[in-house]
């Protein structure tokens, strides 16, 4: 088993539809995780059926024993983060900005501050027509660790052994944060996905530099790369300069965000089939991996 993951410096660079794309042309079965769980979107393009959820807990919340609680305000005073409240000689935890940090358990007299878990989210396994989708969506307002990714990564690792897939293909949240670390980490390849822009050529330097500290291969992608040819070029520069290989250049099509809206993936788009495809089978090349799911679908790329 491979596991690719696809990632960009910046959010809107077109990773979650490649990475759909990649899905159809990897051949089933092919294990698919959504990383993005700020913004989970992946599901929008592979319909199917989910199996009931499953909560994630991350964090601990206060809780204020009534009873026990005197109202003497010290732990109002010392919450840094403005979540208790005295309101109408009531003690009031705002949850959203709760930390748990536990300052208020250590300045209360009266021993009437506990914790509980905090209810960070949720996660499921959609099955599409190419393979189990293993994603979630967080609790508004709740931090994102990458504890959660981590999660989804262990669900869907146990699944693609389970299911003998040959690849597990992985769309990561953009940036370079702790989520992203969560969705690199012991991967075979990073598919950096980026465009002809200043903003982009910019976070794939930060990205790429990354990859470089977690010793991860990387390569690149340049999605609508006829935008803009000198910021083509300095793009293949940049990546050249990383030792990241240019798997290929995604031409701009106003056709794909229509294919996009009606159901339908870049494969369908006659402008961007071709290059797309060469961008996988550039990453099974890299990979070195039996079996390219592109040849098994000529009916999808030919």
């Amino acid at each position: 088993m491979k596991q690719v993951v696809v990632a960009s410096g910046k959010g809107g660079t077109g990773k979650t539809s490649l990475v759909a794309a990649f899905a159809e042309l990897a051949g089933r079965p092919v294990v698919l995780v959504d990383a993005d769980v700020d913004a989970a979107n992946l599901a929008l393009l592979l319909p199917g059926e989910d199996a009931p959820a499953r909560e994630f807990e991350a964090g601990r919340l206060a809780r204020i024993d009534a009873v026990r609680c005197t109202l003497c305000k010290r732990c109002v005073e010392a919450c840094r983060f403005d979540a208790l409240r005295l309101v109408e000689r009531r003690l009031v935890l705002r949850e959203i900005a709760c930390e748990g940090c536990g300052v208020c358990a250590v300045v209360c007299p009266e021993d009437a501050v506990s914790f509980e878990p905090q209810r960070a989210g949720e996660w499921t396994v959609r099955e599409t027509r190419f393979g189990p989708l293993v994603h979630a969506a967080l609790t508004p307002g709740a931090g994102n660790s990458g504890k959660l990714v981590a999660r989804l990564r262990e669900a869907a690792r146990g699944l693609a052994e389970r299911l003998a897939a040959r690849w597990l293909v992985i769309d990561g949240p953009p940036g370079i944060g702790c989520p992203v670390h969560a969705s690199v980490a012991g991967a075979d390849l990073l598919v950096a996905v980026t465009e002809p822009t200043p903003s982009a050529l910019h976070d794939l330097g930060r990205l790429l530099e990354l990859a470089g500290h977690f010793r991860l291969p990387a390569a690149v992608v340049l999605n609508k790369a006829d935008l803009d040819p000198a910021g083509t070029e300095l793009v293949a520069a940049a990546a050249a300069a990383r030792g990241a290989e240019l798997l290929g250049r995604v031409p701009f099509d106003p056709d794909v965000p229509r294919r996009l809206a009606a159901g339908q993936g870049l494969l369908a788009v006659p402008g961007v089939r071709d290059a797309v495809v060469a961008c996988w089978r550039a990453v099974v090349r890299r990979l070195d991996a039996p079996g390219d799911g592109a040849e098994e679908r000529q009916d999808a790329i030919v």
